[in-house]
C-alpha cells in the first residue's frame, strides 16, 4: 500500500526533520506532502531541503500566509489524489500524533473506508501531563459534537485519519464551510452522511514535544457554535440518506 501524509506546517522548524525521519522508518511505503503557509521561522526552507534530500518521497507546497486548516488539507487532497497512492493520511506535525501508529491503521483499512486515531476507545488516551481542565475541555467538545451530530464514532475531534483514495475522491470536498479545528467534524460528518464505514484504532495523544501549541479555549469555543452550522448544512444528505433505507 502507497500512503501519502498530508501534514500542514506552521513554525514547525524543530519538528518537520524529526517527523520525516520518524516516517521513513516505519516498515510502510510512506510519502509526505507538506502544506506550509510561510513559516517565519524557516520550515518551508527546511521541507524543500528534505525534497532535495528524498526525491519523490517528500513534495512541498508553499503557500503565501496562515490561510486555514481546511484549505491546507483540500489543496494537499488536491496534489496527490491522481499521485497512485492507496491511502492519504492526515496528520500534525508536532508529534501529537505517534507516526508508528500508521502501522496499525493501514491494517484497518483494509476493512474501512476511513480509520481515525481515537483517544477516546479503550486503549486511547490524552498526555497524563495534561491539567483535569484541560482533559474535561477536549472530551466535552468531543462528546458536544458527537451528540449534536449523533455521530457513533467515539472521537470525532481527532486530526489523526487515513482514509482510501477511493473514498476521498467520492466526498463533495467542495462543499466542506469550516475552518479551524471543526473541519475536522465536518470531514467525519460528511463521511457519515455519506455512510462509509470508519474504523477507529486506540492512540496516545501527547502535548507537542517542541514549539508552543496552536490550540486555545477561545478557538474551542467559536468551534461549539460553529458545529450546528455543520448540522444544518448537510441535512440533505442525512434526509437522502433516510429515504434509501425506506
Amino acid at each position: 500500500m502507497r500512503i501519502a501524509v498530508v501534514t500542514p506546517t506552521y513554525n514547525e522548524a524543530e519538528n518537520l526533520p524529526k517527523l520525516v525521519s520518524a516516517l521513513f522508518s516505519l516498515p510502510l511505503d510512506v510519502s509526505i506532502f507538506v502544506v506550509d503557509d510561510n513559516s517565519p521561522d524557516g520550515t518551508g526552507q527546511i521541507a524543500d531541503q528534505l525534497a532535495a534530500d528524498h526525491p519523490g518521497r517528500v513534495d512541498v507546497l508553499h503557500r503565501p500566509g496562515k490561510m486555514g486548516l481546511r484549505s491546507a488539507y483540500l489543496n494537499g487532497f488536491q496534489k496527490i489524489l491522481d499521485g497512485g497512492y492507496q491511502a492519504i493520511v492526515q496528520m500534525d506535525a508536532d508529534f501529537s500524533h505517534d507516526p508508528s501508529v500508521l502501522v496499525a491503521m493501514s491494517q484497518l483499512l483494509e476493512s474501512n473506508d476511513v480509520v481515525i486515531g481515537s483517544r477516546y476507545v479503550q486503549g486511547g488516551s490524552v498526555d497524563e501531563r495534561w491539567p483535569l481542565w484541560r482533559k474535561s475541555l477536549s472530551a466535552f467538545g468531543n462528546f458536544y459534537a458527537r451528540s449534536i451530530l449523533k455521530l457513533p464514532m467515539h472521537d470525532v475531534t481527532t486530526g489523526y485519519r487515513m482514509w482510501r483514495r477511493e473514498t476521498l475522491q467520492s466526498m463533495p470536498l467542495e462543499r466542506i464551510q469550516s475552518n479551524g479545528y471543526v473541519f475536522l467534524v465536518e470531514m467525519v460528518y460528511l463521511a457519515h452522511c455519506l455512510e462509509f464505514k470508519i474504523g477507529e484504532t486506540p492512540i496516545y495523544f501527547a502535548d507537542r514535544r517542541w514549539g508552543r501549541s496552536k490550540m486555545s479555549i477561545m478557538i474551542q469555543i467559536e468551534a461549539a457554535f460553529r458545529i450546528w452550522q455543520v448540522l444544518w448544512n448537510y441535512r440533505d444528505l442525512k434526509r437522502a440518506g433516510r429515504l434509501a433505507r425506506l
